[in-house]
């Protein structure tokens, strides 16, 4: 456990891609097979259930260090992490808990059949026997929180290197299905060659957004032009008789879309696509993404659910043909061998995504502006050239969305942040005036420079009104420019709305509280939306 606690805090301390990748490569060098695998399984995004509940947690570490439960309580809101605040209130220990991280995970999963005051015995032993650095790395896993920045680009680098094998056949072992306690680390990686016998998905291609101005990337003939859009992005696979449906999250999503399951029969060829779930109105138009949240998750569909919310998907890309593997093969190759494919199948829920014919970079942006209108989020540039590659690499695939929507609202709560902001107030509560009074509508929490971050902080300080817990409610004086890709109605929330990734994009120094937007043309914008 130590070797693996040791590589958390060398990532957490590091922002140098190179002194990361360093420290990936020694782990997976030098660990045990078990706890290689494992590692990987957690970098790649699979986490363990929960061990414990929070406030189980809490109460337990506070029992074990003689320290009343208000006073952890506040430490944790002073600390910004739980799972920090328990490493740090329990003694040192000599570091024997486990022998391993692979250890820790069987330990954490046979902790789930225990009764709590079992739980609570068996962990409290655990949590004395290790050092601060592990406690924190096991309390993360035990609350099925671990999270810690490695992408997959770096990771895959990093065993790569470790291990000898090319990157993307490690990146392709790494994605799907796969469970940690049901394979070892060599069968991981000796079967990638083999992914086509299995309904494994590729890697997915990723964009980089467009900075530039588009005329920097030579003449509009050299690129395929179409639509980005706003659903659930997905691999189709069809090998043989067997057919999966993957969401770029590589989660099996066949059981909740089984619709489309069935009606890719239509198409008379082993392929693998990609392409987007979108959710359609009955016109046939396409929906907001909200409309798609109602078939989320679930393994269980209902026919009066398919039929009450309805997708199709729509295709953009082809990564294998009748066995081929077609990603090597430029774009402008690709499309035209998709366009084939798609062409002889007649199923209403298979549609082909349209390209863009356009003169000039003027005529594309004009296009651009107008995307919404066809339930778009801007547009998408691939060179004609391009393979499909596996991750983002720059310069091939560029997305180029419209311009965020902002409204003007005014912060009337804040809570401190987490980790290197602990100690500042950097959790924000906005609201819009409905008449006289201001409605809270949504949080953000980034967008502001350091700088301003303090400046916010001393305000909130010297004008807190009250205090709930670890929330101060603060004068209506201050008004932010809140950006956000879309709007929902909403009965959970106060105002009836809720926003998709809204964040801070400017301080409106220049404006009073009266002045931010209302409550009316928040709900203009949702029936706007909706049309």
């Amino acid at each position: 456990m130590k070797r693996f606690s040791d590589l958390i805090r060398e990532l957490d301390q590091s922002n140098k891609t190179n002194d990361k990748t360093a420290a990936l490569v020694r782990y997976f060098r030098e660990a045990d097979d078990p706890d290689k695998l494992w590692a990987a399984a957690l970098f790649s995004g699979k986490r363990p259930r929960k061990a414990a509940s929070s406030t189980e947690l809490r109460i337990w570490a506070g029992q074990l260090a003689g320290l009343p439960d208000w006073l952890v309580h506040e430490t944790w809101h002073i600390v910004g992490d739980l799972a920090e605040t328990i490493a740090k209130i329990l003694p040192e220990g000599p570091g024997d808990a486990f022998q391993g991280l692979a250890e820790s995970m069987e330990f954490l999963k046979s902790a789930g059949t225990l009764t709590p005051e079992e739980k609570k015995t068996a962990i409290s032993e655990k949590w004395l026997q290790m050092t601060v650095d592990e406690r924190f790395v096991f309390n993360k896993l035990m609350m099925g929180g671990f999270r810690i920045g490695v992408s997959g680009g770096l990771l895959h680098r990093a065993i790569s290197t470790a291990i000898g094998l090319e990157q993307d056949a490690v990146a392709l072992a790494l994605t799907g299905n796969w469970n940690p306690a049901e394979t070892t680390w060599q069968a991981l990686f000796d079967r990638p060659a083999d992914a086509k016998n299995e309904l494994k998905p590729y890697p997915f291609c990723l964009a980089y957004p467009l900075e530039d101005v588009p005329e920097s990337l030579g003449p509009v003939g050299d690129w395929l032009i179409e639509y980005k859009w706003d659903g659930i992005r997905g691999q189709l696979i069809i090998r043989g008789d067997a057919i999966a449906l993957w969401s770029r999250g590589e989660e099996l999503i066949s059981e909740s879309f089984p619709e489309l399951v069935e009606a890719a029969t239509c198409l008379k060829h082993a392929v693998v696509l990609d392409g987007e779930i979108l959710p359609v109105m009955k016109d046939g138009r396409v929906a907001p993404f909200h409309a798609l949240q109602p078939r989320l998750g679930r393994k269980k569909v209902t026919k009066s659910l398919i039929e009450k919310y309805p997708v199709l998907f729509r295709v953009y890309d082809l990564l294998e043909a009748d066995g081929t593997d077609m990603r090597t093969s430029p774009a402008a190759e690709r499309r035209a061998a998709l366009e084939q494919i798609i062409s002889t199948c007649t199923s209403s829920l298979f549609d082909l995504s349209p390209l863009i014919d356009a003169k000039s970079w003027d005529q594309v942006a004009l296009i651009r502006s107008e995307a919404p209108k066809e339930g778009s989020e801007g547009l998408m540039l691939k060179h004609k050239q391009s393979p499909y590659h596996t991750g983002r690499k720059r310069g091939d695939w560029w997305k180029w969305k419209v311009d965020a929507r902002t409204v003007d609202a005014v912060l009337i709560y804040a809570q401190r942040g987490h980790g290197r902001r602990a100690n500042l107030y950097t959790d924000y509560t906005f609201a819009v005036w409905d008449g006289d009074t201001l409605v809270p509508f949504t949080k953000a929490y980034s967008g502001l420079t350091d700088d301003e971050i303090k400046e916010v902080d001393k305000f909130i300080r010297q004008n807190t009104l009250e205090k709930f817990g670890p929330v101060r409610s603060v004068k209506p004086e201050l008004v932010f420019e809140i950006a956000f890709e879309g709007i929902q109605p909403s009965n959970r929330h106060k105002a009836g709305v809720a926003l998709r990734f809204p964040r801070i994009q400017r301080w409106r120094l220049d404006k009073k509280a009266q002045e931010a937007d209302t409550l009316e043309s928040l709900l203009l914008m949702v029936k706007k939306s909706q049309h």
